[in-house]
């Protein structure tokens, strides 16, 4: 064999290995430093964190995911489809379809409980599903004869079904006591949150919010699980509740604020205020302003970076994700192609408003 034949010869080997590690490693190996997207509208995209570029989208039939989770491992990522009253389950090595599963009419908020092992997300059988209208006062329309909407649970190990709980009109905020006996939900067009004990489904107490606000949307506990912070989009407030669920401050916010996070030490709140395109940040004892900046048209949900470095927004209207510093609040960058994106998480699991904690 000539010398030319042989080197062709060792470089389509090489190929060959590198070509079987990568699929190896895309197929075998959990992906990790990653964001991953549900667009209303469209698909599942996968966000490198280290290029913050999109390295994925799939989109399988009759999907149009919003709410989004993912697993403690990150096997499995969990969206709420609204158009197909179900839910659906991914294998995040590859991004293939792993499970369909029957949910209930307008699937939305999906929130993995603090042991893993339940994911639990509503479903409202009296709305039409979509992002939210508007009527000529600019007020989101709703009906007073709707149905209430309906808490349900899927086990992680399995995916069957477990409690539900019935909750009350709009719910939209889902989050947990730190001691995951409890479970707190936001009911927008009763202006209350609504307390369940997890282990009976049983309703322990009613929160009314109508002398602070109108049409509570997010609702996030601090990691150190004293406190709770709750964003009013219809009045633009911004509450911070104690343990019992009493209000302990209330302020003001830009325009409709939506979701909501702490950081990782409990020391700042963060709020997507979607009509006013701001993202604004607040201190988490006195609720003082400590700063903002412009961002996309109804940036929804929000992300923290594994690192706490980044924060990337959502923002629907925009088709877009906008990616700021999580400390100076400066813009880094817009990542664009999207179609109405809802959600965003990352793997390993960060702080958001629909992460941690």
């Amino acid at each position: 064999m000539s010398l030319g034949k042989h080197a062709v010869l060792v470089v389509a080997a090489l190929l060959a290995f590198a070509v079987c590690v990568a699929l190896y490693i895309r197929f075998t190996r959990t992906p990790t430093n990653v964001a991953y997207v549900s667009e209303e509208d469209g698909e599942i995209s996968v966000i490198d964190l280290n290029t913050l570029k999109v390295v994925k989208r799939v989109h399988p039939k009759n999907v149009a995911p919003r709410g989004i989770a993912i697993t403690f491992d990150g096997n499995y990522l969990f969206t709420a489809n609204k158009d197909t009253a179900d839910a659906t389950v991914f294998k995040t090595r590859g991004m293939s379809l792993f499970k369909r599963i029957p949910v209930g009419d307008n699937p939305e908020f999906v929130k993995i409980g603090p042991s893993g092992k339940w994911i639990y997300t509503s479903f409202e059988p009296g709305s039409s599903g979509g992002p939210p209208t508007e009527g000529a006062s600019g007020e989101e329309d709703t009906s007073e004869n709707e149905a209430p909407a309906q808490i349900v649970s899927f086990n992680t190990g399995d995916w069957s079904r477990g409690k539900s709980f019935t909750a009350g009109k709009e719910t939209e905020g889902i989050a947990f006591s730190a001691d995951g006996d409890q479970l707190i939900v936001a009911n927008e067009a009763q202006n209350t949150l609504g307390v369940y004990d997890v282990e009976t489904g049983a309703l322990s107490k009613e929160v009314n919010l109508t002398s602070y606000g109108r049409r509570p949307r997010g609702i996030k506990p601090a990691p150190q699980g004293d406190r709770y912070a709750v964003t009013m989009e219809g009045s633009g407030t911004l509450l911070l509740l104690d343990q019992k669920f009493d209000v302990i401050k209330s302020v003001s916010t830009a325009a409709k604020p939506y979701g909501v996070a702490f950081d990782r030490l409990g020391k700042r709140i963060f709020v997507a205020a979607a009509a006013a395109r701001e993202f604004q940040v607040y201190s988490a004892d006195s609720l003082q302003l400590l700063g903002e900046t412009p961002v996309g048209k109804r940036c929804w949900h929000f992300t923290f970076t594994p690192d706490d470095s980044k924060i990337l927004l959502a923002c629907g209207r925009s088709n877009s994700v906008y990616v700021i510093d999580a400390n100076s609040y400066k813009p880094i960058t817009e990542i664009g192609g999207f179609q109405t994106p809802w959600g965003i998480i990352t793997y390993p699991r960060a702080y958001g408003s629909l992460g941690l904690p």
